[in-house]
């Protein structure tokens, strides 16, 4: 079918049409209402340089085909669309399928496993499936087992869940699981970090956020946070969370750990950093990677739905809506710290 489609090529994005191939057997055509802009799309945008492609992970939107076999969401479910796994390895069976061992396959290549490109532009294949996906579009198509139902939940604020929120909530959740009484420090308080410090105080957490932007630290005190702009007033803390990705952050993060604390990483950025293993050996810290809250999308995201509507989410004050054509405005004000969270919204 004929869709429209955000298409990037290097710093360039534009509307464009492009075809999207049959749904097979396991899959779903899911018409986007709301696609959430994350860090990631903009590295991959990156890295690919001029190959054409069609980028957004964090879809939201209404199923109006179904494969023979797709199971868990019928068509006009309002669906949040999560990334993908094979739902099969060790890793997926133990409850783990952030880390899937198929992966890199599922959600970076571009195509299918199959090598079968799900996008053409002119007749050539478009860098697509991104996270199973690529929903910076009309229209996509995903694996039944990557969509999670969302009931009424208004698409804008539902499309988060998919990825931003769902790494933040579940960091906290599934991998630093602090309790009332310890301390947990966010490092960077963007659309993962402000997830974080709302699922920890929900959970009875004290929550220190260094960000040096004051829009952002605004908001962290909004949602019961104390923030600070430098690491010079920090105190000492149980449990860290570094949602930067640079090598100065974690190494501050890791001094400021009690004996026997954990700093969590779910920043991407540098592929480097310094660590002082003799530190860590003798004060006994942790020191983790974190994919995607190491979460179970189908258990973590109609929990957080369920946060929001009891009013400990808070989404409303989180999101800000772009139409799909204003990707570069949007990309700009996340840059600035104008808005925590963009939304885009396809073409109707």
């Amino acid at each position: 079918m004929r869709v429209r489609a955000l298409v990037s090529r290097g710093a360039r994005a534009e509307l464009a049409e492009v075809d999207l191939d049959d749904p097979r057997d396991d899959e779903v055509v899911v018409r986007i209402e709301a696609v959430g802009l994350c860090h990631t799309d903009l590295v991959t945008r990156r890295g690919l340089g001029q190959r054409p492609a069609v980028l957004g992970h964090e879809g939201c939107g209404v199923v109006e085909r179904a494969g023979r076999s797709a199971r868990g969401v019928a068509v006009g479910d309002r669906v949040v669309i999560s990334f993908a796994s094979c739902g099969r390895c060790r890793e997926c069976l133990g409850g783990h399928p952030a880390y899937c061992l198929r992966s890199t396959d599922l959600n970076g290549r571009g195509r299918r496993t199959d090598g079968s490109a799900t996008l053409t532009l002119g007749g050539e294949p478009v860098f697509g499936s991104y996270f199973g996906q690529s929903s910076f579009a009309t229209h996509v198509l995903a694996r039944a087992s990557a969509c999670v139902p969302v009931g009424d939940l208004a698409p804008h604020l539902a499309a988060p869940l998919a990825c931003g929120f769902l790494t933040g909530a579940g960091a906290v959740l599934n991998v630093l699981r602090p309790r009332p009484g310890d301390r947990l420090l966010v490092a960077g308080a963007g659309s993962v970090g402000t997830a974080a410090v709302l699922t920890a105080r929900s959970e009875g957490v004290e929550v220190v956020v260094v960000d040096p932007l004051p829009q952002r630290r605004a908001l962290a005190v909004e949602c019961g946070a104390t923030a600070l702009a430098s690491w010079d007033e920090l105190p000492e803390v149980t449990h860290a969370l570094d949602t930067t990705g640079r090598p100065e952050v974690v190494a501050r993060a890791l001094a400021r750990l009690r004996t026997r604390g954990v700093l969590a990483l779910v920043g991407l950025g540098a592929a480097e950093a310094v660590v002082d293993i003799r530190d860590l050996m003798l004060r006994g810290l942790q020191l983790r990677g974190c994919v995607e809250g190491d979460a179970v999308p189908g258990v973590l995201v109609p929990e957080l739905v369920r946060r929001h509507r009891a009013g400990a989410f808070p989404l409303e004050r989180l999101v800000t809506t772009y139409p799909l054509a204003d990707f570069d405005r949007a990309v700009a004000d996340q840059a600035a710290g104008r808005v925590l969270k963009p939304v885009l919204l396809p073409p109707t």
